[in-house]
C-alpha cells in the first residue's frame, strides 16, 4: 500500500493501538495534520500550549500504564515540549513525542522555526531520531515505542521534516523492532534473589523504601505480597504513591523532606534498607552521608546504572520488579515458614512513633487551614475510583500527606523535575485515559496560572476535572523558604488574590467557578463539584501564613527535621 510519510506515522500510531494524542498544529507539521482530515483512529485532543499538551500525554500514560503520544511543529513548538520531556524523563513516564522539522533541503540554514529539537532533548530521552527518508518511519516508530515502555520507561522523540511528511513510501508495519544495542534485562539471577531474601528475613528492623519504578513495572500485587508474607513496614516516595495501600497497617508514610516524622525515624533507624524501584534522591535523603547510617541496603532495579549510583547496595537485584519481587516474596515466605521470625517488635515501634509524632498544624479565626481542605476532600474520595493529580509547591506536600491512595495510578505528581503548570493539563491526560474515575486536580494559585489555558480544552473536550485551588496568593513555597532560610526577606512572591478572579476566570473558559472564603463553605463546594460532573474550580481562599511541615531544610541530614510548633505560626 502505497501512502504519504505522514498517513505512515498515523497508521504506525494506529498499530501500536494508540487511542489518543495531544497537541497543536503547525506549518512544519501540516501535512500529518491533513492525514488526521482525511481519517485516523486516533482521537486528537488539542491543546492551547504544548507544554500542557506534553503534561497531558504523561498523565494519560501515568494513568492508564500505556504509552502517551504528544505532537508538536517544529521550532517553538519542538521547544515548547522540553519541559514535559524532561519532566518524563525524570518521572520514567513512556512518552513518544512526534515533532515536525523544516524540509530537509533547509536543515541547517536557519530557516523559519527551524531548530535542532534532536540536539536540544539529548540529555532528557531514551532516544530519538530525525527521519530522513519516509520509507524509515514504520520501524522508526516501531522502535520508538518499545524503547519508550521496556526496561525503565521514558521519553523519545521523533522529528520528521514536512517534506519527509510529503514523500510516498510502500507502508508494511514491522512485527519486531530490530535494536541490536538495546537489551534491558529480561531476568532476575536466582543467587541475588536469594541473598536478598535472607538478609531481609533475617532483618531486625527492615524497611521497604517504594519508588515510582514500582508502578511503573506493574509489580504493586508483588510488592504486597512481599509486605505481607514478610511483616514488612512500606514507606512509598511520592512517585511511588499509591504502589501500596496507604490505610493498610503496613504501610507507613511517605520519606524525605516533607514526610512524616515516623516514616523518617524509620528510613533512618532501619538495619536493612529494601529499595524497590527507587533512586535515593536528595528530596528523599537529605544529607547522604548521613542517610540510613549502619543500613545494609538492598537494591532493586530494572535500570542496573540505578544501583549504587548514590548509595552503594550491599545486595544488588537487576531485573524486571514484577518477577523479581514475586520471586523474592516467594523466597521470604519460605524463610518465615522455617522460623525466621517477622520483626513485630520493630513494626510496634514504628507504630508507636506514629502515634508519638502525627501530622500537626494549627488554627486560626476566620482562615481556612490547607491541610483542612486536604481532610476535606480526602474523606469525600475515599473508596471511590479517584485520581489525584497536583501542581508542584506546598499544595503538593499537602496532597500528598493528607489525601490517600489506594490504588497504583490514583496519584500522579512531577517529581523529579518538580514542574510548575503540571496539574491541571497532567489531569485532563488522566481523564482522557480514565474517563470512568473522577479526576481532581489539587493545585497553587501559582501553578493554575502556568497552564490554565488548559481549562478551555477540558470543556471543549469534554474532559471534566475538578480543581482544588489552594489560594494562598503567594509563591507559596518559595515564600517558605524565604522566610525560613533568608531571615524573611520576600522578593517577589506575593501573587493576590484578587488579580484573576479565579471562579470567573474558569467561568469564562465554560467551566463553573466556585469561591470558599469561609470554613464552613468547604465542605459543601467539595461535595457540589464532585457531584457535577463538569469542569469545576473551586477557589479556596487559605492562610497566606500556613508553611509545610514536617520539613527537612535542603543538605541537612534527614534527623534534622523542622516540627510544626504553635510558635512557628506566623501573624498576617
Amino acid at each position: 500500500m502505497r501512502i504519504s510519510g505522514a498517513d505512515a506515522i498515523l497508521r504506525s500510531l494506529e498499530a501500536e493501538g494508540v487511542e489518543v494524542m495531544f497537541g497543536i498544529p503547525g506549518g512544519a507539521i501540516m501535512p500529518t495534520y491533513d492525514a488526521m482530515a482525511r481519517g485516523t483512529s486516533v482521537r486528537h485532543v488539542l491543546a492551547r500550549h504544548e507544554q500542557g499538551a506534553g503534561h497531558m500525554a504523561q498523565g494519560y500514560a501515568r494513568a492508564s500504564g500505556r504509552v502517551g503520544v504528544a505532537i508538536a511543529t517544529s521550532g517553538p513548538g519542538a521547544t515548547n515540549l522540553v519541559t514535559p520531556i524532561a519532566d518524563a524523563w525524570m518521572d520514567s513516564t513512556p512518552l513518544v513525542c512526534i515533532t515536525g522539522q523544516v524540509r530537509t533541503t533547509l536543515i541547517g540554514t536557519d530557516a523559519f522555526q527551524e531548530c535542532d529539537i534532536t540536539g536540544i532533548t539529548m540529555p532528557v530521552v531514551k532516544h530519538s531520531w530525525l527521519v530522513q527518508d519516509a520509507r524509515e518511519i514504520p520501524s522508526v516508530m516501531k522502535a520508538a515505542f518499545h524503547i519508550a515502555r521496556s526496561g525503565r520507561c521514558g521519553p523519545v522523540l521523533v522529528d520528521v521534516p514536512r517534506d519527509v511528511q510529503e514523500a510516498e513510501l510502500e507502508f508494511a508495519y514491522p512485527d519486531r523492532v530490530d535494536l541490536p544495542g538495546w537489551k534491558p534485562p529480561t531476568k532476575v539471577h536466582p543467587l541475588q534473589i536469594r541473598e536478598a531474601a535472607r538478609v531481609i528475613a533475617g532483618a531486625e528492623k527492615p524497611v521497604l523504601y517504594v519508588g515510582g519504578g514500582t508502578i511503573n513495572a506493574e509489580a504493586c500485587e508483588e510488592l504486597r505480597q512481599l509486605a505481607e508474607v514478610g511483616r514488612l513496614p512500606v514507606i512509598t516516595t511520592l512517585m511511588g504513591k499509591g504502589a501500596f495501600p496507604e490505610t493498610h497497617e503496613l504501610h507507613f508514610g511517605w520519606p524525605g523532606m516533607h514526610g512524616p516524622k515516623w516514616s523518617n525515624l524509620a528510613m533512618n533507624s532501619c538495619d536493612v534498607l529494601v529499595a524497590v524501584g527507587s533512586r535515593f534522591d536528595d528530596r528523599v535523603t537529605g544529607k547522604l552521608s548521613a542517610f540510613a547510617p549502619g543500613a545494609t541496603v538492598v537494591h532493586l532495579d530494572v535500570d542496573a546504572a540505578e544501583i549504587s549510583k548514590l548509595r552503594g547496595a550491599n545486595v544488588p537485584v537487576v531485573g524486571p520488579l514484577k518477577k523479581a519481587l514475586h520471586e523474592l516474596a516467594r523466597d521470604v515466605g519460605r524463610l518465615r515458614g522455617e522460623g525466621a521470625p517477622p520483626p513485630e517488635a520493630w513494626l510496634q515501634r514504628i507504630a508507636d512513633w506514629r502515634e508519638e509524632f502525627p501530622l500537626r498544624y494549627g488554627s486560626r479565626p476566620g482562615v481556612i487551614k490547607p491541610q483542612l481542605a486536604m481532610e476535606h476532600l480526602q474523606a469525600l474520595t475515599a473508596g471511590e475510583d479517584v485520581i489525584v493529580t497536583t501542581g508542584v509547591g506546598q499544595h503538593q506536600m499537602w496532597a500528598m500527606q493528607y489525601v490517600l491512595s489506594e490504588q497504583p495510578r490514583s496519584f500522579i505528581s512531577s517529581g523529579g523535575l518538580g514542574t510548575m503548570g503540571y496539574g491541571i493539563p497532567a489531569a485532563i491526560g488522566a481523564k482522557a485515559a480514565r474517563p470512568e474515575a473522577t479526576v481532581v486536580c489539587v493545585d497553587g494559585d501559582g501553578c493554575f496560572q502556568m497552564t490554565c489555558q488548559e481549562l478551555a480544552t477540558a470543556v471543549l473536550d469534554d474532559f471534566p476535572i475538578v480543581v482544588v485551588l489552594v489560594n494562598n496568593e503567594h509563591l507559596g513555597m518559595v515564600t517558605q523558604w524565604q522566610d525560613m532560610f533568608f531571615e524573611g526577606r520576600r522578593s517577589h512572591v506575593h501573587l493576590t488574590r484578587a488579580v484573576p478572579d479565579y471562579a470567573r476566570l474558569a467561568e469564562a473558559y465554560g467551566a463553573v467557578g466556585i469561591t470558599v472564603t469561609e470554613e464552613h463553605e468547604l465542605q459543601p463546594a467539595l461535595e457540589e463539584a464532585l457531584g457535577l460532573g463538569r469542569t469545576v474550580v473551586v477557589d479556596v481562599h487559605v492562610d497566606p501564613t500556613e508553611q509545610c511541615f514536617p520539613m527537612i531544610p535542603a543538605g541537612a541530614a534527614a534527623l534534622d527535621m523542622i516540627e510544626w510548633e504553635e510558635t512557628v505560626e506566623a501573624t498576617p
